[in-house]
């Protein structure tokens, strides 16, 4: 279709002929000027608006469609001319505006706040509505595209108005959510490819970061095009929805911000840090299990991508403890998971490990990584729920390596829970077992001249590990090879440690052992060296 037909079928015309427009509505556009673009974005705008609240879901449809049809037919130089009385500026925001009155058709309907997500059936109009705004920015993107020789700094600030409520709309719709379609999880895509391929950026990343700092300046000295992030102008969208107040309202923003966060790596977080931290903070301290683990994910992210001088000033690493501690606390297996990751790599930017300090150092007085141990152990003794020992067992093994001797502090707590994991099964993989092996070797290697007062105990439950390890027909030959080298490699680790071992390995009767056990228990009586 001709543009001076769409103009006429839009009922778009400029100032200057509106008297002779109104006085012969049937008389066709093409005898006019063509009215200047800065006019005819305000009008497609305030005709969004007003479909909202008068015209059918079809007729909205219908004239999203239409603005479609207008990128697509209209010559660039027109689209993006600048006159006189049109400078850069005015056109970036009539652009920006018209994107927003179009993604605000494709908009979320509002959730109450701690109702839950809701049903399906709450978005079902939202998919259909995407897809038309994804195909009408995409063909707005592709005209800007075209301009890309002759633009210059008015198409490189058109494109910074238009590109951060693009990208949002694109990543509401790439997730796969009660809200999205295959349709329309395909429109985003090819609108965000669509975006990337305006600005020339290589890929999300690279949107998101721009390019180093240096590199930039030196650009924009000579003339180039190099590009910063747009992390910051994409929270700038993001941030009213993000409040305390509003952020359960709308499902779509926690998946927006998460999404774009853990795309952003060193050094680009740390410049925005102040307007990163409160949103993870509000995700990590919410009562429903997924916002908190997204919450979390978005901390271990800030906390490996920004230097700890960073986290230090203000006392933020702190604050980012307190709010991690108090996790340790709940029942849910997944939470507990993350959240021990992100304290283990938080804890070093709060202290020194304690592994780090040589033995002639001074005593060093308890910290952090003992009150996280200890916390541990003590939910560990008393954990029976099979999942959450699992994720205890799994992260135990890193803390006392992080520990090294000062392990020796909780040495009775320890040897308590190693006791009782390794009395357990966990079938099939054993994993809660591997990871209490695991847990032994570093104590015994750390803390070896406590261990002689234990070597009774710990070899009782380590050779009846043996016993019940070789005379399991429910594991298969990989996992029982496993548990039965590292079974071995403690024992050896605890001859190390005291010469009472030997004696006692001589007095078991291989009358009522297998061979397997023998074969073992051979390769420990035949070591020499301590």
């Amino acid at each position: 279709m001709e543009l001076s037909s769409l103009l006429h079928q839009l009922q778009l015309s400029s100032s200057s002929s509106s008297s002779s427009s109104s006085s012969s509505p049937e008389k066709p556009l093409p005898s006019h000027p063509r009215p200047p673009i800065t006019e005819v974005l305000p009008q497609l705008q305030e005709k969004l608006i007003g479909s909202y609240k008068k015209a059918s879901d079809c007729e909205t449809t219908a004239l999203i469609g239409q603005i479609e049809q207008l990128f697509q037919a209209a010559d660039p130089h027109w689209l993006f001319s600048l006159d006189s009385t049109n400078q850069s500026a005015g056109l970036a925001a009539a652009y920006g505006g018209l994107a927003a009155a179009l993604i605000g058709r494709a908009a979320l309907p509002l959730c109450e706040p701690d109702s839950g997500p809701p049903p399906a059936r709450h978005y079902q109009e939202v998919p259909n509505r995407a897809r038309s705004v994804c195909s009408a920015l995409n063909a707005l993107l592709d005209r800007l595209g075209d301009w890309e020789r002759e633009g210059g700094a008015a198409r490189r600030s058109l494109l910074r108005s238009v590109a951060p409520p693009c990208w949002v709309l694109a990543v509401t719709h790439l997730q796969v959510e009660a809200w999205t379609s295959s349709a329309s999880r395909q429109a985003a895509a090819r609108l965000q490819g669509a975006l990337l391929r305006a600005g020339g950026w290589r890929d999300p990343a690279h949107f998101l970061m721009g390019d180093e700092r240096e590199e930039e300046e030196e650009e924009e000295e000579e003339g180039g095009r190099k590009s910063r992030g747009m992390l910051g102008e994409i929270l700038d969208v993001l941030q009213p929805e993000l409040s305390k107040d509003r952020w359960q309202q709308c499902e779509a923003v926690k998946f927006v911000f998460s999404w774009s966060l853990l795309q952003v790596t060193r050094p680009s977080l740390s410049p925005l840090l102040p307007r990163l931290l409160p949103p993870s903070l509000l995700l990590s301290d919410h009562y429903r299990p997924e916002n908190c683990m997204l919450g979390v994910r978005c901390l271990h992210h800030i906390v490996v991508n920004t230097p700890a001088a960073e986290l230090l000033q203000y006392n933020r690493a702190e604050v980012l403890y307190q709010a991690l501690y108090k996790h340790l606390y709940t029942t849910e297996a997944a939470v507990i998971q993350v959240v021990l990751s992100c304290l283990l790599d938080l804890l070093l930017v709060l202290e020194k490990p304690p592994s780090s300090l040589a033995p002639p150092s001074p005593p060093r007085r308890p910290g952090r990584h003992d009150d996280v141990l200890r916390l541990l152990l003590t939910h560990m003794e008393a954990e029976h729920k099979v999942v959450l020992r699992r994720v205890y067992a799994s992260a135990l093994p890193q803390y006392i390596e992080r520990m090294g001797i000062a392990v020796c502090r909780h040495l009775r707590r320890v040897e308590r829970v190693v006791l009782g994991y390794l009395e357990v099964r966990d079938p099939p993989e054993e994993r809660s077992r591997l990871a209490m092996l695991k847990v032994l070797e570093e104590t015994l290697k750390n803390a070896w001249p406590r261990m002689d007062s234990r070597v009774c105990v710990l070899l009782r439950c380590l050779l009846r590990l043996l016993l019940d390890v070789s005379s399991d027909s429910e594991l298969c030959d990989s996992v029982r090879q496993q548990l039965m080298n590292r079974t071995v490699c403690c024992i050896k680790l605890l001859d190390s440690c005291s010469h009472t071992v030997q004696p006692l390995l001589q007095q078991v009767d291989s009358s009522c052992v297998s061979p397997a056990v023998l074969s073992c228990l051979a390769t420990v009586t035949t070591a020499t060296q301590r």
